[in-house]
């Protein structure tokens, strides 16, 4: 691997390891760095490949911040994860964009079923909005009326190590 390339996947690793670490930490992702991401792949991507590869990276970006955009709108991803993801997209550019995403995915679901074995996540509302989906006697309301704050931290699931799992996937 070029030397160039390996400094940029150290640099970006360095960024979505922060990221994530915070996240895990504080449940947030600041706009500071998630944007602040996307702006330098961006302006890094015009300056070294001008008009066409910005606009390589900044289509990837759209695409990867519109896969989290129902999730996000259905309160199952937070407006940081999007960004990030965002940021990711703009990185990795279309030819790592697919890879990106599945890795992403694949990363996620198996995050959650671990803070699921380990305790770190409440199953009593996957089994709520589960059951709000495909049984049709469930009461809803009585169900949501039990289920813990939408801020607790055993609600949330970091989706920022996902990321960069996928990113690192991605990029290499």
């Amino acid at each position: 691997m070029p030397v160039d390339k390996v400094v940029a996947v150290v640099a970006v690793m360095i960024w979505a390891g922060c990221l994530a670490w915070g996240d895990c930490k504080t449940r947030t992702l600041p706009n500071l760095w998630t944007m602040g991401g996307a702006a330098v792949a961006l302006v890094f991507r015009a300056g070294f490949g001008g008009i066409p590869l910005f606009l390589d990276g900044f289509a990837a970006a759209c695409v990867a911040g519109a896969f989290l955009l129902i999730p996000f709108l259905l309160r199952g991803a937070g407006g940081g994860d999007v960004k990030m993801l965002f940021a990711a997209g703009a990185v990795v550019g279309w030819g790592g964009l697919f890879e990106l995403l599945w890795v992403t995915s694949l990363a996620g679901v198996v995050m959650a079923v671990v803070m699921l074995i380990a305790g770190e996540l409440d199953p009593a509302r996957l089994k709520h909005y589960l059951r709000c989906a495909f049984d049709w006697r469930y009461d809803r309301a009585a169900g949501a009326a039990v289920l813990l704050p939408k801020d607790s931290a055993r609600f949330r699931v970091p989706f920022s190590v996902p990321i960069a799992v996928g990113l690192l996937a991605a990029m290499l």
